[in-house]
């Protein structure tokens, strides 16, 4: 998959971000330097990678021609993701040139797929280390200097973070990204992320509450909980063998405070029950706002990409989260020109779409990626030109939904947290709504990490644009 198309960015799209130090006045004895790729799950991973190499006096850099180490978290879902990494890998050895001392390393998902690569053909990187390998990156740098080559890609069947108390990078100090888990379940057959992340396995809910906790403590103001498929979280506590469920541990973060909000990313449908959502209900600290991917809306596409569930299903599901809770935000990821999508598949998405009428979505069109189910059991033979057409088609239906959508909310009074202020206009605060829609609205004499009412009265495609209402 590649070419994200929508109008919007989505965090879990991000597509190369420096982190700069939370932390100052520390003195260090080595600097490094890290650009994060892909899902939230990466940038979740870089506070993980800055704590570990904290603990080891080596502090994180902005500046890329201050660090000993520079470190690349990678994604490896798309192709344009994997292009893009290689040309700043290759920038970064002609740097190395001039600092024969600096190491470079990869880490996340490209570098389990493509370690050997990396290492021996191409000599990119001094550095490959898996998303299960963290806790080794200080001893790997100690060997990459003596000049060797170092490798950890090794899978983990635990929970391999839950004691790291995670370095906030480039944090806005109010909201923050927990992970719950790591790894998936679920083969579906154009993702490599079972591959390159493992298994699923649930981190304990006492090491999550606890993490919840000090962010509140230390004024964090809104919490997303993470995990490839967060509905599937099964946590069983050794002392007394209860087992806590995604439903349990969404009302315990809830239960820290009412003015601590709680979002989650990502549902997989077949997974989300009528549990969360009457969770979601009870708490009004928890944004009424799901991410639902549903790929496809042909059920024949979808038992090919092994969803395991059907159109009829997924409308389904849909109509349970809108019965339950009536303004509830929804979005999706939707892929075009799977292996085999003929044009009356392609319709069915687009009436899906018509039906579900997404508040945003994230359309891509298919690529064949390396060691999933689909390269080796499908033939790629949509045309490049076909998948590129139907994707253009999918976007402009959905423009028009997401400005819909945008314009029922003029004239209505949204409870928003303060995020910070407006790219555009300093003179502005921004923040998000609880269907996840950001609102634009002049400062007052308020402040970030504040809670206020904003009546809208005007709209474009991606903001809502409003006054306070003291």
């Amino acid at each position: 998959m590649e070419t994200l198309l929508a109008d919007k960015t989505h965090d879990e799209e991000r597509q190369g971000e420096a982190f700069a130090p939370s932390i100052t006045n520390e003195i260090f004895d080595k600097h490094f330097y890290i650009e994060s790729y892909g899902c939230a799950m990466n940038f979740a991973d870089s506070e993980v990678v800055a704590s570990i190499l904290h603990k080891e006096k080596i502090g994180a850099t902005p500046v890329l021609e201050n660090a000993d180490v520079i470190l690349i978290n990678t994604c490896s879902i798309r192709e344009k993701a994997e292009e893009r990494i290689r040309k700043r890998l290759t920038e970064f050895k002609q740097l190395k040139k001039e600092k024969p001392h600096l190491i470079i390393g990869i880490l996340g998902c490209m570098a389990e797929r493509l370690k050997a690569n990396l290492l021996e053909e191409e000599k990119l990187v001094d550095i490959v280390v898996g998303p299960d390998a963290y806790r080794t990156l200080p001893d790997l740098i100690l060997e990459a200097e003596t000049g060797q080559k170092a490798v950890n890609v090794l899978l983990s069947r635990d929970e391999t973070y839950a004691d790291i108390s995670p370095i906030r990078l480039n944090s806005n100090g109010i909201n923050a990204f927990v992970s719950i888990m790591r790894g998936c379940n679920n083969m579906c057959s154009f993702c490599v992320v079972p591959f390159t992340r493992g298994r699923e396995r649930s981190r304990s809910a006492f090491s999550i509450i606890a993490e919840c906790e000090a962010l509140f403590r230390d004024g964090y103001r809104e919490i997303t909980l993470l995990g490839q498929n967060v509905d599937s979280y099964h946590w069983i506590n050794n002392e007394d063998n209860s087992v806590v469920s995604f439903a349990d541990l969404l009302e315990k973060v809830a239960l820290i405070s009412p003015l601590l909000r709680v979002r989650f990313s990502t549902s997989h449908p077949k997974d989300i029950t009528d549990d969360v959502l009457f969770t979601m209900k009870r708490h009004e600290n928890i944004c009424n706002y799901i991410h639902l991917p549903v790929q496809s809306g042909s059920t024949r596409m979808l038992q090919m990409m092994n969803r395991t569930y059907s159109r009829e299903w997924y409308i389904a599901k849909v109509n349970r989260i809108k019965e339950i809770l009536p303004d509830c935000g929804l979005s999706t990821d939707m892929i075009t020109g799977f292996c085999t999508e003929t044009e009356e598949d392609h319709q069915e998405s687009m009436s899906l779409m018509e039906y579900c009428k997404y508040d945003l979505a994230y359309m891509y069109f298919y690529s064949e990626r390396p060691g999933t189910l689909a390269a080796r059991r499908f033939k790629d033979d949509v045309p490049l030109d076909v998948k590129k057409r139907r994707l253009q088609e999918m976007v402009a239906l959905h423009r028009i939904h997401s400005l819909e959508s945008m314009q029922k909310e003029v004239g209505k009074t949204f409870k928003v947290l303060i995020e910070g202020l407006s790219k555009k206009n300093e003179n502005e605060f921004y923040g998000r709504n609880d269907q996840n829609k950001v609102v634009v609205f002049p400062k007052l004499h308020f402040n970030k990490g504040d809670y206020v009412f904003v009546k809208v009265h005007e709209c474009t495609a991606g903001t809502l644009i409003g006054n306070i209402i003291e």
